[in-house]
């Protein structure tokens, strides 16, 4: 008996066909209520399928979200069965690129998918779907109680069950045909209240990738009537116009907060240590809100948690150069420059600049004084160096060099115990500076403050 072969085009074709029929059985069992049957058809498809749901022709793909987001929610699966009927929307919004794969037809969702398959020579195309009515009709009480649970739970401090429910009703209705923001951004600050970080990035990516900004047109007119000022769609408000009974039409529109939701999701990459990632995401962010203070300062935070010491220079200085009245950021140039001896002046300045804005900022002072002191263990020990060999005058010459700096550094000192008189830092500092410089009597002084200052615990 000769064997059958079958070609590889008639085998993709003969999986494509029983595909098709198992999500047609699986639609019909949905709208008939047959939740058990329809799961058993989805399940047979997406085991031909493998999760390959290009190789499904719009109209069977649209069958497929549809039973399968149905069948979720009367599974009591509300949150995922919304996200699959969200998809719908999507097939209606976005490009679809036809083509083969081989020898087997393929139907790509949007650009994105288009391009990641590597096939050339797709053909654009448009999907309008056929579901949208009964969606409609079937996910609008849906989406209000989901709505008015996310809220009863973010009132409650239930976060995490709010961040659900928004994210529940953001799909539903976006499966109805209308995509709200505010929902998703609801859900993803419900995440971060919640303290899952990973969940927020998830929210938050999500959110800038659908370009999101918050800005919402509304259109008011009073009623003549009443006198009470009401909201309507423009549609509505144009038409209301050449009514005598309404005046006081007025358009306003809110600002954006693509500013905020750029800085949040930095903040939460900051704050999940993802260090990489929010250097990468705050350089994108800049360069569409190039005056944003708090992306600067989350760049040049993770630059240097990252261990990345020239980039952190670089972008503290850009920080600085927009929030100049920061002294902490001046105060950490100056330790950065003062590793440098070429940028000895520099690190001085800075240094100076954040006592300047912040005059109990005990770390700047103290920085400043070792700077202007020198390096006193490698003077030290060119002193030995010098005596030893029996160079007397030259390790003299050393030593003045070194009273020198010390003197030039108490005015520092000095003012940095005004600032802080009970700092015994600032006091055992001065006192080694007046012994060196061999000023007996403020010698004696600062020795009994660094004493009574120890007898009360300081």
């Amino acid at each position: 008996m000769k064997k059958i072969f079958l070609s590889i085009a008639l085998v993709s074709f003969t999986i494509a066909l029983a595909q098709k029929k198992e999500v047609a059985a699986a639609f019909k069992a949905v709208e008939a209520g047959d939740i058990a049957t329809a799961n058993a058809q989805i399940s047979a498809a997406e085991a031909a399928m493998g999760g390959k749901t290009q190789v499904l022709e719009p109209e069977v793909l649209e069958q497929y979200y549809y039973a399968k987001g149905l069948a979720l929610l009367k599974s009591g699966k509300a949150t995922e069965g919304a996200a699959y009927l969200a998809k719908i929307n999507d097939l209606g919004k976005s490009k679809i690129y036809t083509g083969k794969d081989g020898k087997a037809k393929v139907y790509f969702v949007g650009k994105a998918a288009a391009d990641a398959s590597g096939i050339a020579g797709l053909k654009e195309e448009t999907y309008v779907p056929s579901t949208s009515t009964k969606l409609a009709a079937a996910v609008n009480p849906l989406v209000q109680s989901a709505n008015k649970m996310a809220i009863d739970a973010y009132n409650a401090k239930n976060y995490s069950t709010s961040a659900e429910k928004f994210r529940e009703a953001y799909h539903l209705l976006k499966a109805a045909g209308q995509v709200n923001g505010q929902l998703l951004y609801n859900s993803a600050l419900s995440h971060v209240y919640a303290k899952d970080n990973l969940k927020a990035l998830e929210s938050f990516n999500e959110l800038i990738n659908s370009g999101y900004n918050g800005v919402e047109t509304t259109y008011t007119a009073k009623e003549k009537a009443t006198g009470k000022t009401f909201d309507f769609d423009r549609t509505s408000w144009e038409a209301l116009k050449k009514s005598a009974d309404y005046s006081d039409f007025k358009i306003e529109t809110s600002k954006s907060i693509e500013p905020e939701i750029y800085e949040t999701y930095a903040s939460i990459l900051v704050d999940a240590e993802k260090y990489d990632d929010a250097i990468a995401f705050t350089e994108k962010g800049l360069k569409k809100f190039p005056t944003s203070v708090k992306l600067s300062e989350l760049q040049s935070h993770s630059y240097y948690k990252a261990g990345k010491t020239a980039e952190f220079t670089a972008s503290l200085k850009n920080y600085i150069s927009k929030n100049p009245n920061d002294a902490v950021s001046w105060y950490n140039l100056g330790v950065l420059q003062s590793k440098d001896p070429a940028l000895k002046t520099d690190a001085e300045t800075a240094f100076k600049k954040a006592i300047d804005l912040d005059p109990k900022l005990s770390n700047a002072y103290q920085n400043l004084a070792y700077l202007t002191m020198g390096d006193d263990d490698a003077t030290i020990s060119e002193y030995e160096s010098l005596r030893k060999s029996g160079k007397v005058e030259q390790a003299n010459k050393v030593m003045d060099a070194r009273r020198e700096r010390f003197k030039l550094a108490i005015p520092v000192v000095e003012r940095w115990h005004s600032a802080d008189p009970n700092n015994i830092d600032a006091v055992t500092l001065l006192k080694g500076l007046y012994t060196t410089t061999r000023n007996e009597a403020k010698q004696k002084e600062f020795k009994a403050k660094e004493e009574a200052l120890k007898a009360k615990g300081k």
